[in-house]
């Protein structure tokens, strides 16, 4: 399965990744800022999606909001 962020690179388990566009949390009033980095990267089983720790929780995040660092 090949993972790519929203520039066509292509991500890998452990990468870092940084988020370009405000993004709302499903479930919460807090928001995460365009710019925000997520280290550690882990890849599920969707191909449009990984999973990251920000701000000490651990998160599902798009691709399309993601480029690699």
């Amino acid at each position: 399965m090949d993972v790519k962020d929203s520039n066509g690179t292509s991500l890998q388990e452990g990468d870092t990744v940084q988020i370009i566009k405000d993004l709302k949390v499903k479930g919460s009033s807090s928001v995460l800022k365009r710019g925000t980095m997520v280290k550690n990267i882990k890849l599920t089983d969707d191909n449009e999606a990984i999973e990251g720790k920000v701000e000490k929780t651990m998160m599902v995040l798009k691709t399309m909001f993601l480029k690699k660092v």
